[in-house]
């Protein structure tokens, strides 16, 4: 069994006031030691990047506009982190972004009994 080590960036704060993801990235590892599987992609939010998010992360809304949109990186995510615990800083903030954006294309969600969150912890 693998571990997937998970981390977003946003448009904001929450999805409920349409905020998007703009990149995610996950690291794979083996006992905790990483393999060299890495699933890494910047996103097109569809909408634009204020600039306290801009501050942040770095990715403006011009750097972003041709990037791919988030249902055509979802089943290669899924893919990626499916039949693996993931390891999260703050899940209670990357999970509902991310579980947001499965809901719309009619997904399934990421369920927490396979999460472990570091924040928690």
């Amino acid at each position: 069994m693998s571990e997937i080590f998970l981390d977003i960036e946003t448009t904001g704060l929450s999805f409920k006031d349409n905020h998007k993801i703009v990149e995610i990235a996950c690291i794979e590892t083996k006992e905790l030691i990483p393999t060299k599987r890495v699933f890494h992609k910047i996103i097109n939010p569809e909408r634009n990047v204020p600039e306290e998010a801009f501050k942040i992360h770095g990715f403006s809304s011009e750097f972003l506009k041709d990037k791919p949109k988030f249902h055509q990186i979802a089943e290669e995510l899924v893919n990626f982190i499916s039949n693996n615990d993931l390891i999260i800083h703050n899940a209670s903030f990357d999970i509902p972004f991310i579980n947001h954006e499965l809901r719309l294309i009619k997904k399934n969600i990421i369920f927490k009994n396979k999460i472990i969150d570091t924040l928690e912890l």
